[in-house]
């Protein structure tokens, strides 16, 4: 199915509002192609595309609200999933905490859409899949990997004039490499917006000279180790701690940004005076969508300043509760970083571990942000400025609040899962335990 022009959506959306009896009605029409392509074992063993469209309807009595979708066009069809949609509103309980909905929006014109991306075919896509598997035949190695890409459309208005429409597009790429003993993997992934910054080859070599790397791993003691963290792994780690920056979480005593005896911490100095994280939905390597999760306007927000915090999510409500203005989630956020390469960071290391990525990661304190996890496909013991050899992996026990007081350098930010975060060197990172599995 074609991605529907603006003009095409809102004939739709207007025609779904003309059905509608309810106090308030929103709608929302989204669609477009998704693709995929899945390798194990250096052999293709699935790839598909769907094209798809959904019209999701919002019906609202008072404070009480019905949500009803569907996947056809025709207007007798349309009629039905208003119908449902108002009857489920009038039997719904009502929502004490339900804000009405917006009115006329100035939307930002952003640029999360690409024609590479919408050009992309099952050609292109075994072509992706071939280079990465040739990689890993040449070296006596084994792939497995997964692409996938979408291009679409997402438009919504509602009964009291508010409409917004966006295209957009993604790619994202992931490839594990082992070696044929299985001692050794490796890991690398990337995803943009514009199909023509992949390359599947090179991301594949890098798992590969991981993999490579990794065979035969030692095991050292747990303890406290001064770490190196590709941006792969410190993503891994400070979305987290950007996606708990909640100000209901923090008035009410449950969040790392709660002040003992009341009050939040905003405005207080947390983090190392090098940390600047902000979002932007008009930034060139990590274009957002132009709304937020409430319908807002997106808009360049700065979450940390020089290490002080200095805004927090406010939904509608709790905004209008505590007397503020709404601040939305972001899609991604962008961590400022420094001059160092990764060569540099180890290079300038006298003892300490490199960690390629995280996995199983899950919260212990959500008071201290602590949270347990283990290291992954590539962990390197580095000394006297050189990686020495592979290590067995850690279970960690660490804080990215206190991570980010323990930073010696930051290289230049790479985009690691719809965030741009740099490689980071902390200091007196806890790993706890150790891990058999590769």
């Amino acid at each position: 199915m074609a991605i529907l022009s603006k003009e095409e959506a809102k004939q739709i959306i207007d025609k779904v509002l003309s059905y509608a009896s309810a106090d308030e009605t929103q709608v929302s029409v989204s669609g477009g192609r998704t693709g995929n392509i899945r390798y194990a074992r250096n052999t293709v063993n699935t790839s598909g595309e769907s094209n798809a469209i959904t019209v999701s309807v919002t019906s609202v009595y008072g404070k009480k609200s019905g949500v009803a979708t569907g996947n056809e066009l025709d207007d007798e069809a349309l009629k039905r999933i208003v119908k449902k949609a108002e009857e489920i509103a009038e039997l719904a309980p009502e929502n004490p905490e339900y804000m009405p909905m917006l009115g006329p929006q100035d939307y930002p014109e952003t640029k999360n859409f690409s024609q590479k991306t919408a050009d992309i075919d099952p050609t292109y896509r075994a072509k992706a899949a071939m280079d990465s598997i040739e990689v890993s035949n040449t070296g006596n190695l084994t792939a497995a990997g997964y692409l996938e890409d979408f291009a679409g459309f997402t438009a919504m208005g509602n009964s009291r004039g508010m409409f917004g429409y966006n295209k957009n597009s993604s790619v994202d790429f992931s490839v594990t490499v082992r070696t044929s003993d299985g001692t050794g993997s490796g890991y690398a992934i990337r995803d943009f917006n514009d199909a023509g910054l992949l390359n599947a080859k090179n991301v594949t070599e890098i798992s590969a000279q991981k993999a490579q790397a990794s065979t035969n791993a030692q095991a050292i003691e747990p303890g406290k180790y001064t770490v190196i963290l590709e941006p792969t792994a410190a993503n891994d780690l400070l979305r987290l701690l950007a996606f708990n920056m909640d100000a209901r979480s923090a008035d009410e005593g449950r969040s790392f940004l709660s002040k003992r005896g009341g009050g939040t911490r905003l405005g207080e100095k947390l983090f190392d005076e090098r940390v600047n994280i902000f979002s932007d939905p008009m930034h060139p390597e990590l274009p957002g969508r132009p709304w937020n999760n409430e319908g807002l306007p997106s808009e360049k927000i700065t979450w940390v300043e020089n290490g002080a915090v200095k805004n927090m999510f406010y939904s509608r409500y709790w905004a209008d509760k505590q007397g503020v203005e709404p601040v939305g989630r972001p899609t991604g956020i962008i961590f400022e970083g420094g001059n160092e390469s990764l060569a540099d960071m180890i290079r300038n290391t006298q003892r300490g571990v490199l960690v390629t990525r995280f996995w199983y990661i899950r919260a212990v304190d959500p008071q201290t942000l602590l949270y347990t996890g283990l290291t992954r496909d590539g962990t390197f013991y580095i000394e006297d400025g050189q990686i020495k050899f592979p290590v067995k992996n850690f279970r960690f026990n660490e804080s990215p609040v206190i991570m980010l007081n323990n930073i010696e350098a930051m290289g230049k930010p790479q985009r690691a899962g719809g965030n741009l975060i740099p490689p980071m060197k902390i200091r007196d990172f806890t790993f706890t335990s150790l891990s058999d599995a590769v």
